[in-house]
């Protein structure tokens, strides 16, 4: 009788030992959602597309891709913030409204080094200086020699206060000792677009959405924002060529809400770094211009603290207005 029971009893808990494995389901094992801060047709987005198109395969979960553009990329940011940490929301999150915006903002809707968890940073990536070409100038200095000759007369596009392009176009201006009219955008498809039909004088955007249209000729590049000269553009200097110390390294990567489990955010970076080194993947990268990064969670989250740090700086010396 007591070897029956005994046996029973084993029986039983290994059955709810079973369920109980049964119910938790490796990660993933529904749909991952990533927002994406930015309008269709941008840098952010012909970025993010494909890699999470590489990232569902080594999964076997579908990844979908939700562009929730505005504020400055702020708004996608916030969602994510908020969002269950759970692993199955995700935010591709780049310089602007990841350490630049929250800085500026007595009220941020979110606070990057609380509220989110680093995953990894997948490229870098400098800005472009692009004008568009009717303007009668041919480099940088030409273009500062302009905008001091006719005071007031240009513009530029930038993404939303507070976004990188913004910034960097108030450096050069403090630099240069300029002015020129600020013309905000949603996205940079749009903005590169009305630069290249001549709606607007001048525009900073990342690389990756300037490459084709510098290629097919609709637009002019003048200089990049890194320190070092860009491969895929090796004609083109860099700004701290013309005035030493300028300096925009932009980046996007993959963030979580804080507090999502590691062993998840430890599952994404292993795929993340893996879809990195893809061979479809490296050449999208090489051809828009972006270096692939794959850093590990710890060193992301420490970047992000660094610019965090940097950029208050900055936008305390230029004193500009998320307004």
């Amino acid at each position: 009788m007591i070897t029956t029971l005994t046996r029973r009893l084993a029986l039983g808990l290994a059955c709810i030992a079973l369920s109980g494995v049964a119910l938790a389901q490796p990660f993933p094992n529904k749909p991952i959602r990533v927002l994406n801060g930015w309008t269709p047709g941008g840098p952010g987005d012909a970025l993010t597309r494909p890699i999470m198109a590489k990232l569902s395969e080594r999964l076997g979960q579908p990844v979908i891709v939700e562009n929730r553009a505005g504020a400055s990329g702020m708004i996608a940011a916030q969602a994510v913030a908020k969002a269950p940490p759970d692993g199955y929301t995700l935010l591709t999150g780049n310089l602007g409204p990841v350490a630049i915006s929250p800085v500026q903002e007595a009220n941020a809707p979110y606070d990057s080094a609380r509220d989110f968890d680093a995953i990894t940073q997948l490229v870098s990536s400098p800005l472009v200086l692009l004008v568009r070409n009717g303007l009668p100038v041919q480099d940088v200095r030409e273009l500062v020699a302009f905008a001091k000759a006719n005071p007031g007369k240009l513009n530029y596009g930038h993404l939303g206060p507070m976004s990188s392009p913004h910034l960097a176009a108030e450096m050069l201006m403090s630099d240069a000792g300029i002015t020129m009219q600020a013309v905000p955008y949603k996205g940079a498809a749009p903005l590169v677009t009305d630069l290249g039909g001549g709606q607007i004088d001048v525009g900073f955007i990342n690389i990756g959405g300037a490459m084709p249209h510098i290629e097919s000729g609709r637009v002019r590049a003048l200089a990049v924002t890194t320190v070092r000269r860009s491969g895929a553009l090796p004609n083109v200097p860099a700004l701290t060529e013309v005035f030493p110390g300028y300096e925009v390294n932009s980046w996007y990567g993959m963030l979580a809400p804080a507090g999502t489990p590691k062993d998840v955010i430890d599952r994404l970076h292993r795929e993340f770094v893996a879809v990195l080194q893809h061979p479809e993947i490296v050449q999208l990268l090489k051809s828009n211009g972006f270096e692939a990064e794959g850093t590990r969670p710890d060193q992301f989250r420490d970047k992000v603290r660094e610019d965090l740090t940097r950029w208050g700086a900055v936008v305390r010396r230029l004193n500009v207005s998320a307004k």
